[in-house]
């Protein structure tokens, strides 16, 4: 009976031994990165475990949520809403959230995702009916800045960050689009005329102004042609000039007899009788100068 009861006792302490090693081992939690564990003591809040190890006491302690702390990303569908002048049109957005407050995220607000959803369509419905269809079409910036304000505000009480707000896709009514693409065929036409006009218009100056430089290079090219030859025939006449005052020169300095002077120019006025003149006026001295050598050369011949 002894050998019995020790090997009963032995084997419960071995089972109480396993019982507590499993209840330690099952107890010691490890917290991996970007995560945090909200922790429950005897159904109150006790803490938040970080990254790391930890342990928590057996049948006392809780983990009530395991919260990651990574930006999330929620696609919400398509919400109708309805434009300052009445045109009712679908916009989905996406919102980029993180948590910063495990605590306030786990107590503050039941179902906080639907939450979110739920203040972003009523928050875009507010913002979409101060504005006009084309307001709206062309202001998404303003659009995401006001509902990420808004949004950020509301979550800040359940430990929730918004990063940003971005709006996917606007879709207005059938008809509305069908308007808008004719509109924005009718600019397309409308842009390719005037840059077609403003190519011709170009077009035209440039053949003018070509023209003109064209004008002015050959008024340029006859005004110095005409330069040239005036200067041409300046020079000319300056070395006949200068050539006639060298003659009359050499002729000073040769002191030529009155006879000389008449002989020579009575030879003038011989070249000047070939011409085509019919009428020649002699100076009487000159026609002395012509007789008195006729009667030499009659002399001579006899």
């Amino acid at each position: 009976m002894d050998i019995i009861t020790n090997i009963l006792t032995n084997t419960l302490w071995v089972v109480l031994l396993l019982i507590v090693v499993g209840l330690i081992a099952t107890n010691i939690k490890v917290v991996p990165q970007a995560k945090a564990y909200v922790i429950e003591r005897l159904g109150a809040y006790d803490g938040t475990w970080s990254v790391g190890l930890h342990f928590k006491l057996p049948l006392i302690d809780k983990i009530a949520n395991k919260v990651s702390l990574k930006e999330k990303v929620i696609d919400f569908p398509p919400q109708p809403v309805i434009t300052k002048d009445n045109v009712t049109m679908e916009i989905d957005t996406v919102v980029y959230f993180q948590i910063t407050d495990p605590k306030l995220y786990a107590y503050g607000v039941e179902r906080p995702l639907s939450a979110i959803e739920n203040l972003t369509a009523t928050t875009l419905r507010n913002i979409i009916g101060d504005l006009e269809l084309d307001q709206s079409l062309t202001s998404r910036e303003l659009i995401n800045t006001k509902i990420r304000i808004v949004l950020d505000e509301a979550t800040d009480p359940w430990g929730i960050k918004i990063n940003r707000v971005e709006v996917k896709n606007i879709t207005p009514p059938k008809d509305i689009q069908v308007a808008m693409e004719k509109q924005m065929r009718a600019e397309r036409e409308k842009r390719e005329v005037i840059l077609r006009a403003e190519g011709e218009k170009l077009s035209v100056i440039l053949t003018a102004e070509g023209h003109k430089e064209s004008v002015i290079l050959e008024a340029e090219a006859k005004k110095q042609f005409d330069i040239k030859i005036a200067e041409g025939q300046a020079k000319a006449i300056y070395l006949v000039k200068e050539a006639t005052a060298e003659g009359i020169k050499m002729i000073n300095n040769a002191k030529p007899t009155k006879e000389a002077i008449a002989l020579e120019g009575l030879k003038s006025f011989e070249a000047a009788a070939n011409g085509q003149a019919t009428k020649i006026i002699i100076p009487s001295d000159i026609q002395g100068i012509a007789g008195l050598t006729t009667s030499l050369k009659e002399l001579i011949k006899d």
